[in-house]
């Protein structure tokens, strides 16, 4: 059904080969997990077997053999990437048009795929750039099923939805693959496994080191996953982080009957509350609940009313003391490398270029990309665009750190050292404020959680026990 043999594929601009003579058998019907560390070239090989590259995307290679399917569907890291359309339904009309599917069945089929994601629109005529990362996922995952394909290649398709989502998509998959090839790319363990039949592990080198029943790989295994900072069940077990920081009295933000508003319509709302120096804000929520929308009113990125204090002094434009990390890194990439990525800022503050050097190559080894140094960003992997964008964002030491999900796409071996690292600026008096999913990233690191439903500040709780009392009360 799906075969490689002695696959060699290099990238322009690399030294090394991605692939050295890599083979892979997939047979009908098989559920597959590719599972290696982030930037082993899981997504490329995906690309390969579909046959996007080199059809669609050109990039050097050759094999000896290549045997695609005839009938397959992609779900992509980035669902913006995928696309056609500027509205909801007629995105997924698209696809139907293209299978001659007739005008009066449309529409009853929009909301039939849609409802199957969990997409829940009072309008499906809406426009897809006001959608939230997770909403746009679940989107492409609609018009992926539209197409009713053999195969299914899903690129870690529930990356940016909150636990029920995840859960909800993984049930949907399984739902309707029953009978098709699955072959998945995915760093969340929990619901996946009950899915696959299969694991191919792969190095951090793109070698294939294992290949079998997932419970095989699993158990025999799991010192090389832990090694090569690969994420399996019970490595948070495994995990042992240091213990929270304390904040301090000294408050940094103030917000009172604050809103961030898109077209006149206010999206998010914040009764009243306090933010103090050192503190680790987990922002949580439901898919489309307002969370990045709250990161964007803080930095200005939309027109907001209401208080809004920073040390004290109104805040009226782009605050200096904020730095801000996208939920899709590649909105904040300005440069043609990452070196200068990472140099744009230190450059903005007319830095010699002896402090330029030192300070890139620190965080270039901080970040494992000392070898991709001259690469152009939309050459990484998404983890390491990822690191690339948090390493650019916090390169000027800005006090406060607005981060919008910054470890989904990574392993567990750069999860746990950015969180780390961002521990460390915690130490030094940073103040963060990090959309998250991930209940392991609240109960292991955060100090405080803001959850947020429907465009408001409904819940604001300390985590661990201080002498203050919380900020607020929101309800």
């Amino acid at each position: 059904m799906l075969n490689v043999e002695k696959l060699r594929l290099k990238f322009p601009g690399d030294s090394d080969l991605l692939f050295k003579d890599l083979s892979l058998h997939i047979e009908k019907g098989e559920k597959v997990l590719l599972l290696g560390p982030s930037g082993c070239g899981k997504s490329t090989l995906l690309q390969v077997l579909s046959g996007i590259i080199p059809q669609s995307v050109e990039v050097p290679m050759k094999a000896e053999s290549i045997e695609k399917p005839a009938s397959w569907g992609y779900v992509f890291q980035d669902p913006d990437s995928q696309f056609c359309m500027p509205y909801v339904d007629e995105e997924i009309a698209f696809v139907l048009e293209n299978q001659s599917v007739p005008r009066e069945e449309m529409r009853p089929r929009i909301r039939q795929l849609l409802k199957a994601v969990g997409l829940e629109l009072d309008d499906i005529h809406t426009n897809i750039h006001t959608l939230s990362g997770g909403m746009k996922q679940r989107l492409a995952i609609a018009s992926v099923l539209a197409l009713e394909p053999e195969v299914l290649f899903l690129d870690e398709p529930t990356a940016l939805l909150d636990p029920q989502g995840t859960e909800d998509i993984w049930h949907t998959v399984k739902a309707i693959s029953e009978h098709k090839t699955l072959v998945i790319v995915e760093h969340k363990l929990e619901h996946v496994l009950d899915l696959i039949n299969r694991i191919v592990l792969f190095n951090g080198e793109g070698e294939i080191i294992a290949d079998g029943p997932k419970q095989q790989i699993l158990s025999q295994h799991k010192d090389t996953m832990r090694a090569q900072g690969i994420w399996y069940p019970g490595v948070w077990e495994d995990y042992k982080p240091s213990e929270k920081l304390e904040a301090s009295s000294e408050p940094i933000i103030r917000l009172e009957q604050f809103k961030g508003l898109r077209q006149k319509e206010s999206k998010i709302h914040v009764p009243q509350t306090t933010v103090y120096k050192g503190e680790w804000i987990a922002v949580t929520g439901d898919n489309g609940a307002g969370k990045s929308t709250l990161l964007h009113a803080l930095m200005k990125f939309i027109k907001t009313t209401g208080t809004y204090e920073i040390y004290g002094n109104p805040v009226k434009k782009l605050p200096n003391d904020l730095t801000f990390v996208f939920q899709n890194p590649e909105f904040q990439f300005v440069t043609n490398s990452v070196y200068e990525e990472i140099a744009y800022g230190l450059r903005l503050e007319k830095r010699s270029q002896q402090e330029v050097d030192a300070k890139v190559e620190e965080l270039l080894e901080r970040f494992q990309l000392t070898s991709f140094r001259k690469h152009h960003p939309y050459q990484l992997s998404m983890g390491q665009k990822r690191r690339l964008s948090v390493a650019a964002s916090i390169v000027c030491n800005q006090p406060i750190l607005l981060l919008d999900e910054p470890t989904f796409g990574q392993d567990s071996k750069n999860t746990f050292a950015l969180l780390e690292m961002l521990r460390d600026y915690q130490k030094e008096g940073s103040t963060i404020l990090m959309v998250t999913h991930d209940e392991q990233v609240v109960e292991h690191f955060a100090t405080r959680v803001w959850k947020i439903e429907n465009g408001l500040l409904a819940e604001d709780r300390l985590v661990q026990t201080r002498e203050r009392e919380p900020a607020m009360e929101c309800l």
